[in-house]
């Protein structure tokens, strides 16, 4: 599962596209938990999201009419004018430069080789993620692609990304992890696009996980705040339970009840 370390290629940053920062905290709020410290002039308004005082996610205003709400995940580089080089020359797009956020950090925002949008994240004085792996933070992220070999390829160019496969009745699932981790250091999951009709029709995206105590009680009450249940909760043999909804406003995202580790 994610690693604290945040090294090179491996999530270390996610935030909220939506067009009501006042009615998405209230949901998350109520599902997670998680409180918004909002942000001033001086950054655009970008707020964010904190979990018992450690910052859980970023949160922005996107107009309906500019963009669909959408959760989006960025992943560690010590270089983002180097990567942004890298993610032309396999084969992506460049959606915006590198640009510095004040001392916080250097961002970019890119799409891959198949049109998944995906951003980096330099760290600076904010290294990333205050929280991660406890309920109501991320633990996983999960790439729908239309091509899971070419998406593979792709971030191996990027981040020197390992993938290994880990087989289930009725298929098998990609995961990845970073350069010289071990299986155990795995942090996400690449899926053709096909297999799951819910976010099928989202096209090319990544979904962030978060982990839960009770699958079935946390999509019940994503229900009652207006929310949605997308793919209902269903066990996965050695992984746990999950569910794939989205917010209010048709942002997707993922819970997991992960299963116990095993004893030694």
């Amino acid at each position: 599962m994610l690693n604290p370390s945040f090294v090179t290629g491996i999530p270390n940053w996610i935030d909220l596209g939506t067009p009501d920062i006042e009615a998405a905290t209230t949901f998350y709020r109520g599902l997670f938990g998680w409180e918004l410290l909002p942000g001033g002039p001086e950054t655009g308004e970008y707020g964010m999201y904190t979990l018992n005082g450690n910052s859980a996610a970023g949160v922005m205003t996107v107009p309906e009419d500019q963009a669909k709400s959408a959760w989006s995940v960025y992943f560690q580089s010590p270089d983002a004018d180097a990567t942004a080089k890298s993610v032309a020359q396999a084969g992506g797009n460049v959606l915006f430069e590198p640009m510095d956020v004040r001392e916080f950090g250097r961002m970019a925002g890119f799409t891959d080789n198949q049109g998944a949008y995906f951003g980096v994240w330099q760290p600076g004085t904010n290294g990333g993620l205050g929280v991660i792996q406890e309920p109501g933070s991320l633990i996983w992220s999960e790439l729908h692609t239309s091509d899971v070999s070419a998406a593979a390829g792709f971030f191996q160019t990027l981040f020197g990304w390992e993938t290994d496969e880990m087989s289930f009745p009725g298929g098998s699932y990609t995961t990845v992890r970073p350069a010289g981790g071990s299986p155990e250091s795995s942090f996400g999951g690449l899926v053709r696009l096909s297999d799951v009709r819910a976010e099928a029709d989202r096209g090319p995206h990544w979904l962030p996980y978060f982990t839960v105590e009770d699958c079935d009680a946390a999509s019940a009450q994503a229900g009652r705040l207006g929310g949605s249940v997308t793919v209902a909760s269903q066990d996965i043999e050695g992984v746990g339970r999950i569910a794939h909804l989205a917010d209010p406003f048709g942002a997707a995202f993922a819970l997991i009840r992960p299963a116990p580790m095993p004893r030694e």
